[in-house]
């Protein structure tokens, strides 16, 4: 896999649940519009059914994405496949037609797209159902036929441990916080990546910790706040907007060269 080296002038954009500006978030569509724009980096989530079989999705409860009150944990991959999560709040009755998306559909997608890297975050909701051991297993067993493209990340740091104890998968460790603990978790972790929330950045423009990370920080939306976070160390840029960032960014680029 190939990331940002530090003499880079830009960062890199990560489509965080694909193209999710212009579609339902975390859907095939979404997912593969990113990608054909040209986004060489892609984020999406996965839980886990109830028969065990990993899904995309952000939420465990189908009532943002779907409109409707259930709890996907509870459903099986059969009942979950039917569900259509349009995300009619945002655009009405457009996407009428577009489900819930297995994890080996998008593992599928993602082999059409070598240079491609997905960055996969397995979801507390399903680790605290299911059970670390299970979930991890699961996600990890389906992603074989593309791990050469994959880094799997999440916030919860005992989840990350045995992705690193039980594989050979690249990692990546989403802060709750950005704090001297979570700094002091980092250098004994030393995941390949490190998530943040830019809104949990100190205000005063500080540099990030350095280490033998690569950081991403989301969700930004214009060109020059992603290059003042790359002065800062972020290498990599993640954004629900990646149509827009990535003709922002080309723009810049033709600015400075």
């Amino acid at each position: 896999m190939t990331v940002p080296t530090t003499i880079s002038l830009l960062p890199e954009l990560v489509a965080h649940r694909g193209n999710a500006h212009e579609f339902p978030e975390n859907t095939l569509p979404a997912l593969r519009s990113a990608l054909e724009l040209g986004a060489k980096y892609i984020e999406f989530d996965v839980h886990l059914s109830a028969d065990r079989v990993p899904v995309v999705m952000h939420d465990s409860n189908l009532e943002r994405c779907a409109g409707l009150d259930r709890d996907a944990l509870e459903m099986t991959w059969a009942q979950l496949s039917t569900v259509n999560v349009g995300e009619s709040d945002r655009f009405s009755d457009r996407y009428t037609d577009i489900c819930v998306p297995s994890l080996t559909q998008v593992v599928g997608l993602l082999a059409g797209f070598p240079q491609a890297t997905a960055f996969v975050e397995l979801k507390r909701a399903s680790l605290h159902k299911h059970g670390q051991e299970l979930f991890v297993n699961r996600v990890c067993e389906t992603l074989k036929p593309v791990a050469s493209q994959v880094v799997i990340i999440s916030f919860d740091l005992p989840a990350i441990h045995a992705v690193q104890r039980n594989s050979t998968y690249r990692v990546g460790w989403v802060l709750s916080e950005y704090n001297s603990l979570a700094s002091l978790k980092a250098e004994a972790t030393v995941p390949q990546f490190l998530f943040c929330d830019h809104q949990k950045l100190p205000a005063n423009g500080s540099r990030l910790w350095r280490g033998p990370w690569h950081w991403a920080i989301y969700e930004v939306t214009t060109a020059e706040f992603a290059m003042h976070l790359f002065e800062r160390g972020a290498t990599l840029i993640e954004t629900m907007e990646i149509r827009s960032m990535l003709r922002q960014m080309r723009s810049y680029k033709q600015r400075i060269y």
